[in-house]
């Protein structure tokens, strides 16, 4: 059996989290490849900013050539404008996956945050102390963003469920 690779994302279009994880088929231990918060250009147009993050993703995808894609479901916020916006950005992603033949999971936040804490309700702050654990190379690292640590804990998700997706 072979290791496999997920690129994990927490989409957005301002700032997007993406991560790279490997499980080794031996010890089922996760290893974080490569992660970073892509931004783009909050001077480009909404279109433009789509441009930016689909070649970036592809660029991504053609560097670390991963066998999964794993992208966390939409939100939804009050503020409909950037729900759209967001919805249109997963829209971009989930095409560029497909276009690369990944097959694509769709986790909710509920699914991310009860698989690395145990609880459906945890904070951002509980859900980065866990990934913290389960990934001791991190611990030095405490420069991530949010959207960083939300891409690592959806491919870390997409580890501990991916025999029922």
């Amino acid at each position: 059996m072979t290791n496999i690779r997920v690129l994990s994302i927490d989409p957005g279009y301002e700032r997007l989290g993406l991560a790279i994880l490997d499980k080794d088929s031996k010890t089922n231990k996760p290893d974080l490849v490569f992660s970073s918060c892509f931004k783009t250009k909050n001077t480009f147009e909404f279109q433009d900013r789509l441009l930016q993050i689909g070649e970036h993703l592809e660029s991504v995808i053609k560097e670390y050539k991963p066998d999964k894609f794993a992208i966390e479901n939409l939100f939804l916020s009050n503020n409909q404008k950037t729900a759209m916006r967001v919805a249109e950005t997963r829209g971009v992603l989930i095409y560029i996956a497909k276009k690369y033949n990944l097959p694509v999971y769709e986790l909710t936040p509920l699914q991310i945050k009860l698989s690395i804490t145990g609880n459906g309700k945890s904070d951002k702050v509980g859900v980065e102390k866990m990934i913290k654990l389960i990934l001791p190379n991190l611990k030095k690292e405490s420069d991530k963003l949010d959207d960083e640590f939300d891409a690592i804990a959806c491919g870390l998700s997409y580890f501990a469920l991916e025999k029922s997706l």
